[in-house]
């Protein structure tokens, strides 16, 4: 059974949650969010709104995929909740002599070590903050995935380099060194 999709979802004040075309839209007063209803794995759970709540259940109790994708989807809709009413970020930091990241018009512009700066379109619906160093910048949004799959390609432009300690880290993220080559 799944414990993260037995209890309801408390809608917080400020959001509204409905449920049309088989789309469960979430409004709040940091922007919108849409979750499909419609796809394959979401078919598997019924959602319906209740006095403040939002309800998930399995259509089938006994499917294992059934019951898989009931705490998926409550999880969905919780962070959906979460994200409207307070947003998501991820604070990202550079290390390495002359890294910098720079924000121009609409994209992230990233000077990480090689030949070329990397130019980073952000997407609708994110921004991006850039802190009090040229090397330290948040990402901020409404939607939990988005933030996470920009804050990934971020990182996989130069990824944490355990030698030298250099690279593209999360904020909070330790790297263990490795010790080079002996003489």
């Amino acid at each position: 059974m799944s414990r993260a999709g037995k209890y309801p979802v408390k809608i917080k004040d400020g959001v509204s949650v409905a449920i049309a075309d088989a789309v469960l839209t979430v409004k709040g007063p940091k922007g919108e969010v849409k979750l499909p209803l419609d796809t394959k794995h979401a078919g598997l759970v019924d959602i319906a709104v209740e006095d403040g709540h939002v309800v998930v259940a399995p259509k089938d109790a006994e499917d294992k995929t059934s019951r898989a994708m009931w705490g998926t989807m409550a999880r969905n809709v919780r962070a959906a909740i979460e994200g409207v009413s307070d947003g998501f970020k991820k604070a990202m930091y550079m290390k390495g002599v002359g890294y910098k990241a720079s924000v121009k018009g609409n994209d992230l512009v990233l000077v990480a070590g090689y030949s070329h700066d990397v130019v980073m379109p952000i997407p609708a619906g994110l921004s991006v903050q850039m802190g009090e160093t040229p090397t330290e910048f948040t990402i901020c949004g409404v939607d939990k995935c988005l933030v996470g799959q920009f804050a990934d390609k971020i990182h996989k432009v130069r990824k944490a380099d355990p030698y030298k300690g250099k690279g593209i880290f999360y904020k909070g993220e330790r790297i263990r060194r490795k010790e080079g080559k002996k003489k």
